[in-house]
């Protein structure tokens, strides 16, 4: 199955969800999450999930697929992934937004295939590592005052034992304090702008509507292929 979709990926805070939402109302769009840790029902004020509101009024796919019992993969990404496009009307544009450089290779080069340069081109959201950094702390904050603690706790007690994938997620671990989320999560933004580097041909966008508008003009929609 084969369908155009207009792509962006970003590290963590880089504000490629709220920029992705904001293209996709005006489009009329339908948005798939490339994103593992919001894959897991129940993780919502860790991963920073977006709202049932904004699930509902984009369609998001690639959200609450698994629980954190549940392993997931990227082929089990792509598989889901090819399930929810299957339900997306022909003239419904589709948006794909994440910060799983693993999910983007999957499905713009595949799982078997074997990897040859140059990388695969898409959009990504070039910021300063100090604004991200300050973007991971206000919205730590939030996660607290919004009970991210009675969360954890939460979903502890509902699944004693988690999966490995599930156990990578950052504000989950058992003793992990604020500062220590706040380092984690600086780190995984670092590796994440990094993958993005060394594992596609990105094209940097500023971190605002419009430079990804003009990006999506000028280079997309990308075809992509779809195996259910």
């Amino acid at each position: 199955m084969e369908r155009e979709a207009y792509l962006l990926a970003g590290p963590t805070a880089s504000g490629k969800s709220a920029i992705a939402a904001e293209l996709a109302a005006e489009m009329g769009a339908w948005i798939l999450s490339a994103d593992s840790m919001l894959v897991y029902r129940g993780m919502d004020i860790g991963t920073a999930k977006p709202s049932k509101e904004e699930r509902e009024r984009f369609h998001m796919g690639g959200v609450d697929l698994v629980t954190p019992a549940e392993p997931f993969s990227s082929g089990a990404w792509l598989r889901a992934a090819a399930e929810w496009v299957a339900t997306v009307p022909s003239d419904v544009p589709i948006i794909i937004v994440g910060g799983t450089g693993l999910y983007f290779s999957a499905l713009l080069r595949g799982l078997d295939r074997k990897w040859e340069k140059p990388a695969p081109e898409y959009p990504v959201i070039k910021i300063d590592r100090a604004l991200v950094r300050e973007r991971i702390a206000s919205r730590l904050d939030d996660m607290y005052m919004s009970g991210l603690e009675e969360e954890k706790r939460r979903l502890k007690e509902l699944y004693p034992v988690w999966s490995q994938t599930a156990s990578l997620a950052i504000g989950y671990r058992e003793g992990d304090g604020k500062e220590e989320i706040f380092i984690r999560t600086c780190q995984l933004a670092k590796r994440q702008d990094t993958w993005f580097r060394h594992q596609a041909t990105p094209i940097y966008v500023e971190p605002t509507v419009s430079s990804v508008r003009e990006c999506w003009r000028n280079h997309g929609p990308w075809k992509l292929r779809f195996l259910v």
